[in-house]
This record gives structure tokens, sequence and C-alpha cells, in this order.
């Protein structure tokens, strides 16, 4: 990548229950120029899915979103977030339930911080519910195993991509062209 590339490509770790939804959604949008599942938030060094899922990390399922800021404003990309799950729901998401599934933002910077605050104002004027999404500095980010990269891609006729990916993904998709 150039150094002129380099220069507009900024990153966040988002969290909204299942790291294979929120991957296939941001995959699916111009200005993403990366994106790794992986485990953040908790105490645990080096956690493994398996660690992860008993709730006894801290850590939650999340995607780190690497997007170049010619492309796609961070405000853009949490707007995405926001559509892209419940963030009134604590520690939830569907049938997935605990700690590891709850809506996080993990931040870089003041900048982002601030950023994330005023976007979080705004959309929550769209919800009756409290938005409960977590705001934490990122202190740091383990990637997933091979097997939860490319998850919905990977795997797109097993029935949770095809009966909650897929939906979600459509849903999604669909509110960004209206």
């Amino acid at each position: 990548m150039s150094e002129a590339k380099n220069k507009n490509k900024e990153s966040i770790v988002l969290g909204g229950g299942c790291f294979w939804c929120l991957e296939a959604i941001f995959k699916r949008i111009p200005g993403i120029v990366a994106i790794t599942s992986g485990y953040a938030g908790g105490k645990t060094e080096d956690p493994n899915y398996w660690d992860v899922c008993s709730g006894e990390t801290g850590h939650a399922e999340v995607n780190k979103i690497e997007f170049d800021e010619n492309i796609i404003s961070l405000e853009k990309v949490l707007k995405v977030f926001f559509l892209a799950h419940d963030p009134t729901s604590l520690n939830r998401q569907g049938n997935d339930i605990g700690t590891e599934y709850r809506s996080i933002i993990l931040f870089n910077n003041n900048k982002q911080k601030e950023i994330i605050n005023k976007v979080i104002k705004s959309v929550q004027k769209e919800y009756d519910k409290t938005i409960v999404t977590e705001v934490l500095p990122l202190e740091i980010f383990y990637p997933a195993e091979a097997e939860h990269q490319n998850y919905y891609d990977n795997n797109t006729n097993q029935p949770y991509c095809r009966f909650v990916i897929q939906p979600k993904l459509d849903k999604v998709l669909k509110e960004l062209t209206h």
C-alpha cells in the first residue's frame, strides 16, 4: 500500500453480537479495506473462541474494521454498525446471549471518542430504549482463529448464515440504499 493510502486508513473495533454478522455486512460496504474478526474488551490474554464463548474472559466477539477515510467516514461506519444490531439490548443479539455478544465500540484516540459520542447521541433519537453500547479505549485486539475469518462467505449455506446473517445483511443493505 502506498504512503498516501496509509495516511487515509483508519481503524475502529466494533462488537455487535456474533462477529460473523458484522463481518458479512462490513465486507459489502464501500471504503472498508479490511476486516478481522477477533476478541477484545476483556482481561484474559490470548483468548480463543471457546474461552470467549465461556463468558469468563470478559472479551466480546468484535471486528477490527479498517477503512479509507477518503471513501467512508467514521460517522458512516458507526451508522452502519448501529443499523446492523440492536444497541439497546444488553449482552444479547437475538439468540446469542452473554457478555461476549455485547454492543461495544473500542476507540483508538480522543478524536474517535468524540465522534462516537456524537453519533450515539444522534442515533439515540431513533430508539425508545436507551443505547447500552459500551465505549472504551482499545487496549488490545486478538485476531480470531482462521476458521472465523470470512465466515459468511465461506459458509453461506450453513443454517446460521442463511437464517441469522442473511436477513441482517439484507436489512442493512436495503436501509443503506434508501
